[in-house]
């Protein structure tokens, strides 16, 4: 009797998820803390820490040391870094890439059901009855279709693209203050965006009506990708809205590694803190040595992927934290109201920033906010499908991420190139509408399709050596591509002062 409640209930839960979701790191990557306490090395059972190997002098048979040194926290701590897979119990992102999957379309697979390919005839027959029955279930307890789960999904996508990239922009200006210590204002929204998708993969709760099971076993590939996401709160349209439409959208790699190559290039603004007898011309900056410009830049790479990597860690503690005291949960009834009221927010919002943009109440609206906002739901869309197509190409290397966070970079650099030079009788910039135009697709288009958020998610998830090294050619790469565009109009023909 109990099968059949649970069977029932996972039939009106479930949704159509197309076959390459599996591949959005944000649902694929593990979670960002190790939940194995058994396995968890700690000050409170520090025989799980670090031993000595064998062979080896340690300092006891050098030195008559006291017995009160193993009092010392840094002496009996473990070690802050997991050191072999046994320590990381929730596995790593090259472990969740699959191959790719056949695509069936029996009934026994749209209700998460494996039915092996040699089945006998007794197999049919058990089935049989179980088909018939979930042919003769009502309308509304049948899996949401495919072409459902995909307009709800990009319609998530749509309306939670342009919230974060509000967000980032109402960030930006609130961090940027005279006397501001740190100089990059993207750091914060990078920062927030980290914080934030490190909650929602680590919370067992907000989701907790989409997981039959109260753990969260590491699941290996399965021959279909129903099996590897069907108990999955990752593969609900919400979920996916809220990580890869406003975690995604709310932080902004190219933003990130302009402003790198600005400290770089000596060219970054700062806020002014101090008074000055006569108007200061921001445009121009006192010329330094080469060895600050360096230290300049790794002061702004250092500083984002750092505190974006801890952020990412304190929100999933947070999860933790929160988690005996406060216990929301979102059903599948109140989710499924949820996909229709938010699909007709998501073209609603998106049409009135187009109407409002062509016929705006103030004119400086179009480059602070209306034109980032009609494109950012554009860039978000465009590294979706990147994502989902590329992303498993290559396990140990996301090559979709790695991919969009270059090219919006990339495009960025152009899009500031056009902005600060003369365009002949179009002025500078294109005159002022062309220059909000390209402040627009700088904050929206390129910020919206690069992320950090994930980008950090994938660096925690990766093995080492592979987040290494994803990380030295992603941020290698993109100061490079900036250093060819935007450097070759700084130090060739000099940048102008922007017109809007």
């Amino acid at each position: 009797m109990t099968e059949k409640i649970n069977a029932k209930e996972e039939e009106e839960e479930a949704y159509d998820t197309p076959d390459d979701f599996h591949n959005l790191d944000e649902l694929a990557a593990p979670l960002p803390l190790r939940n194995n306490v058994a396995l968890q090395a700690s000050l409170e059972h520090p025989s799980n820490g670090y031993t000595r190997p064998q062979g080896h002098r340690g300092a006891s048979e050098q030195y008559d040391l006291p017995n009160d040194y193993e009092r010392l926290d840094e002496v009996k701590g473990p070690s802050p870094v997991a050191n072999s897979e046994v320590e990381r119990p929730q596995g790593y992102l090259e472990d969740q890439r699959c191959p790719p999957y056949q695509n069936t379309r029996d009934a026994a697979t749209i209700n998460n059901e494996v039915v092996p390919e040699h089945a006998g005839s007794s197999s049919h027959s058990a089935t049989a009855p179980q088909q018939e029955k979930s042919s003769a279930s009502p309308r509304h307890n049948r899996p949401v279709s495919r072409f459902l789960t995909e307009i709800y999904t990009v319609s998530h996508l749509i309306f939670f693209s342009i919230l974060g990239t509000l967000a980032r922009l109402g960030l930006q200006a609130l961090t940027t203050y005279p006397g501001a210590p740190v100089q990059t204002a993207v750091l914060w929204a990078n920062v927030a965006g980290s914080l934030l998708l490190g909650f929602l993969a680590e919370d067992r709760q907000f989701f907790s009506s989409w997981n039959p099971s109260p753990t969260r076993p590491h699941e290996q590939c399965s021959n279909t990708p129903k099996q590897h996401v069907a108990f999955n709160k990752k593969t609900i349209p919400l979920y996916i809205g809220l990580s890869t439409g406003f975690c995604s959208s709310l932080t902004s790699f190219s933003s990130f590694i302009r402003d790198a190559f600005l400290a770089l290039a000596n060219a970054l603004p700062v806020p002014v803190s101090h008074t000055a007898p006569s108007p200061i011309d921001l445009s121009s900056t006192i010329h330094r040595n080469g060895g600050y410009s360096f230290l300049a830049l790794l002061a702004v790479i250092i500083t984002t992927v750092s505190l974006s990597l801890s952020a990412l860690m304190l929100g999933a503690h947070l999860a933790l934290a929160v988690e005996p005291h406060f216990r929301p949960s979102l059903s599948p009834p109140l989710c499924r109201v949820l996909d229709r009221i938010i699909t007709f927010l998501a073209w609603g919002c998106w049409l009135g920033a187009i109407m409002m943009t062509i016929w705006p109440p103030h004119h400086s609206w179009r480059g602070t906010a209306l034109f980032a906002i009609v494109f950012a739901p554009l860039g978000c869309l465009v590294r979706f499908y990147i994502s989902l197509h590329l992303n498993g190409k290559i396990k140990a290397f996301p090559m979709g991420t790695f991919v969009v966070n270059l090219l919006g970079t990339a495009m960025l650099g152009m899009f500031y190139d056009l902005q600060h030079s003369n365009l002949g009788n179009h002025g500078i910039g294109g005159g002022v509408l062309g220059c909000q135009a390209l402040q627009g697709m700088q904050d929206g288009f390129c910020g919206a399709a690069t992320t950090v958020s994930t980008w950090v998610a994938e660096l925690r998830g990766l093995r080492r050596r592979h987040a290494w090294v994803y990380g030295g050619i992603s941020v290698g790469v993109g100061i490079g591509i900036l250093v060819g565009t935007m450097g070759g109009v700084l130090w060739g023909k000099g940048w102008e002062k922007r017109s809007c």
